[in-house]
């Protein structure tokens, strides 16, 4: 074996990594391919799952341990991205969180795919309960953090209770697109929630 060719082998790029990537891409859209096809979130077995995508079942059980863990991969990858924030100001960092959520509520909407999922899905407390932990769970953190250093900041009121505020935040976005799903949607709907809230939870000057 001479130096140059084992030079040329740890020079490239690792080899396994994209075909590894690209298998997991064909199973979560093998399961998408299944959802639009109809097939209720209930029968939508590993054993269909491994037909539709072209692979073995052990494939899948080496990536996810079953079917919820699957799910849950399906649904965060057909939602946008977590958004990043800008860190100018606790109101800005805010505007862009309500901002996601309005966005997300606009892709359910528009997707009669993702709408069923999440309907069936909460019929399932344990995918439910993999969902909460590994989607919603972490958003109310960065939403909480937010606060959190708003407070630290001297942008909130130091006796404000973080966990309620949150809730007053995205409640009335929540409301809009869960509770009343025909409501409208308008473009600057995040910061007038966010504006008229922190009307008065800003600290009284001097």
């Amino acid at each position: 074996m001479s130096l140059a060719g084992s030079q040329d082998r740890q020079e490239g790029p690792p080899r396994g990594r994209p075909r590894s990537e690209a298998v997991e891409r064909s199973i979560l859209e093998g399961v998408m391919k299944l959802l639009e096809e109809g097939v209720p979130l209930g029968e939508v077995s590993i054993e269909r799952v491994a037909r539709t995508a072209g692979v073995g079942k052990a494939t899948i059980y080496r990536r996810w341990s079953g079917k919820e863990e699957l799910f849950v991969d399906v649904l965060r990858a057909a939602e946008p991205p977590d958004p990043e924030l800008p860190g100018t100001s606790m109101r800005d960092d805010l505007v862009v969180l309500l901002e996601s959520l309005r966005l997300r509520a606009l892709a359910n909407r528009s997707s009669a795919i993702l709408h069923n999922v999440y309907v069936q899905m909460k019929s399932s407390p344990k995918l439910w309960s993999a969902y909460h932990a590994t989607v919603i769970h972490p958003r109310r953190r960065m939403g909480e953090e937010v606060l959190r250093r708003g407070q630290e900041n001297g942008e909130l009121r130091a006796d404000t209770d973080i966990e309620l505020l949150y809730d007053m935040f995205v409640g009335p976005m929540l409301v809009r697109t869960v509770m009343h799903p025909d409501s409208a949607l308008p473009e600057d709907l995040a910061e007038r929630i966010v504006d008229r809230a922190l009307e008065g939870l800003r600290p009284a000057k001097p």
